[in-house]
């Protein structure tokens, strides 16, 4: 691929069309060139649109929550193949749509809550003075990609939320029958009889046959099948194959430390306490209170204005430049007014830290560890030109390689998740690799395509070995184990089932245990919130006692390898203080429950009034994807209960 663009860049036709795009610049301007009249809106909400630009940003942040979560990158491919774009689509457009309802029906934030409420953000506060910054407000926002208008937005949209939300929830309570019957429902306990049938109560089935075995290998085909594999070859550009070896040019080094060393040296800095005054004479006073040993505090208080206290800090942390200039001019203890930009002060330093000019021995090491990485990087890339040079000649992968002194090496077989025959993980691979790899006929050969971080390759498939079933003689073990387990499973149940009609008839229990050498188990007084504790009965077993009637028999999955018959006996609900007391608990939570499902049907109903409209299309082109569906518009989402 880049061999293509860089052999494009240097015909006539790619002059010929830069020239075009220049005098198509110089007539219409660059924004009409490559914006054009199409919209690209995301969502659409009553007034509200959402750009693509937004909806990057939106799903920018989700896809970083997720990589932090799983603890691995997650491309926009993988990220979209696995409805990412999708579910941010929908709630962006679940949240714009109530955020409109709520306007609509008036709930709308006054301004100065609204300031209010961005003035509980430390971030937005200057750390000097202590007070909120109107430029450090604008800084941060756009750091994160927003303006304030924009940011005031979602501020008022959950503000109005908040308040909603609080009204109906601090108003709602469900009646307590409906508590009752939930703590009725968790609260009856069962009695339950059983007796387990294992593989000594049954005949053992006879090893099956080549045949049988061939049968059972088609019904599992799809489990049993293997994946495609490729044997590769690849050749790989790495800028940590060569910067180990690479030379330091002592002028260089030299440069690099002259540019680098007024960052990397530690300053002078200064503690110091500053108290502003409104003139020279209020100044005069100040520092003679001070030199009296006033606290500075107490000093200030005294004037209405606040004392500022700088603690280690650098000259450039001193907010007006003249202060700063005569503050590190001082010895420690002695106390001075200054007249600066900002008005008039009197400062007193209480510490003085020297700073410490670096030396180029000192960061050596990090120096020539930065210009070994820029040269290897120049070095790849002259390295993936000579092979781009070769191979656009007509060498083959192998050839390319040689010319451009990189070795090759081999991969594989590796199936397209990266694993070996054995199913264990292959090194040397990342998906971008594999995704080219397995676009490739046999033979096939790739351009130089990136990997990131400054690296390179390009792959040849050497062989493909298609799918296919084992042989029968490879997994025959295996198969013959699971025949067996079948065939005993079919037989228990067989005899499961014969001896629960019996009891059904009439016997009871304790005879019809007895018959195959089993004992009778009884397990009493379980309810929905014990159950989980029983070590005698299954999961499967504990299902059927509670989706049982009282008397009915049945049969289910015993702790170990077999069968349980069993018996429900006895049901009991719950009754007197215990079933109260249960019914004022669970009180909250089924309210909670009750108001979820209320809040997601106002999503719904928001997302109707106001007629919000998504345009996947659009959404798919803003994080970097192709369009996948040919329509442009889409109805409204299916909002999710709000979890």
């Amino acid at each position: 691929m880049l061999a293509a663009i860089r052999q494009f860049a240097k015909s006539w036709v790619a002059l010929v069309l830069i020239g075009l795009l220049v005098v198509s610049f110089a007539l219409f301007g660059i924004n009409d060139v490559f914006t054009g009249s199409t919209s690209n809106a995301v969502v659409t909400a009553g007034s509200r649109t959402v750009s693509a630009a937004d909806f990057k940003r939106e799903f920018d942040s989700f896809r970083k929550g997720a990589e932090q979560q799983v603890g691995q990158p997650i491309t926009n491919e993988m990220a979209a193949a696995n409805g990412l774009d999708t579910r941010v689509l929908n709630e962006v457009a679940s949240r714009e749509a109530f955020g409109e309802m709520l306007a609509k029906i008036g709930i709308k934030p006054s301004d100065t809550l609204i300031t209010r409420e961005l003035q509980k953000i430390p971030a937005f506060f200057d750390q000097v003075s202590g007070r909120f910054d109107k430029n450090l407000y604008a800084e941060r926002l756009n750091e994160n990609g927003l303006t304030p208008p924009a940011f005031e937005l979602i501020m008022r949209d959950q503000v109005a939320g908040s308040h909603m939300v609080s009204a109906l929830a601090n108003g709602l309570r469900v009646p307590r029958a409906y508590t009752a019957l939930g703590a009725i429902y968790a609260m009856e306990s069962r009695d339950v009889g059983y007796f387990t049938i294992d593989p000594r109560n049954v005949t053992a089935p006879a090893l099956p046959t080549d045949a049988q075995l061939s049968e059972l290998m088609k019904e599992n085909a799809a489990a049993l099948t293997r994946p495609e594999f490729r044997t590769l070859t690849v050749v790989h550009f790495s800028p940590a194959m060569i910067s180990a070896n690479l030379p330091i040019d002592p002028a260089e080094l030299q440069k690099r430390f002259e540019f680098r060393r007024d960052t990397l040296s530690r300053p002078e800095t200064r503690s110091l306490v500053q108290i502003p005054a409104k003139d020279a004479a209020a100044a005069q006073a100040v520092a003679a209170r001070l030199a009296k040993g006033e606290d500075p505090g107490a000093i200030a208080k005294s004037l209405g204005v606040d004392a500022i206290t700088y603690a280690d800090k650098p000259r450039t942390a001193i907010a007006d430049p003249k202060v700063g200039q005569a503050a590190f001019t001082l010895p420690v203890g002695q106390i001075t007014p200054v007249k600066g930009d900002l008005g008039f002060a009197v400062i007193r330093v209480s510490k003085v830290t020297p700073g410490q000019a670096v030396t180029l021995e000192e960061i050596r090491p990090q120096l020539e560890a930065e210009l070994r990485k820029d040269a290897a990087a120049e070095k790849v890339y002259e390295m993936t030109q000579a092979y781009d040079d070769a191979h656009g000649g007509g060498a083959n992968l192998a050839e390319s390689a040689k010319k451009a002194n990189v070795p090759t090496f081999t991969i594989g077989p590796v199936s397209a998740q990266g694993a070996g025959p054995q199913g264990q993980p292959v090194s040397g691979i990342n998906p971008k690799l594999l995704a080219t790899a397995f676009s490739l006929p046999q033979g096939g050969e790739s351009g130089v395509e990136e990997a990131g971080n400054g690296e390179y390759y390009a792959i040849r498939v050497e062989k493909i070995t298609p799918k296919s079933m084992p042989p029968l003689a490879e997994v025959k073990p295996q198969l013959v184990r699971v025949w067996m387990m079948r065939e005993m499973v079919k037989r228990l149940q067989v005899k499961a089932d014969e001896l629960a009609a019996r009891v059904r008839k009439g016997e009871t229990l304790e005879a019809v245990a007895s018959s195959i050498g089993a004992r009778v188990g009884r397990a009493t007084g379980l309810d929905r919130r014990n159950a989980g504790q029983s070590q005698a009965l299954s999961q499967d077993a504990l299902i059927k006692t509670f989706g049982a009637k009282p008397g009915e028999v049945y049969t289910a999955e015993a702790p170990t390898f077999g069968l349980v018959v069993a018996k429900l006996e006895a049901v009991r609900a719950p009754t007197g203080p215990t079933l109260a007391r249960m019914t004022e608990e669970s009180r909250p939570q089924m309210t909670e429950s009750t108001f979820r499902e209320i809040q997601a049907d106002a999503q719904k109903a928001a997302g109707t009034l106001v007629k919000v409209k998504t345009y996947p299309n659009n959404a798919r082109l803003a994080i970097g994807l192709e369009p996948i569906e040919p329509k442009k518009d889409a109805p409204a989402p299916k909002t999710e209960k709000a979890k």
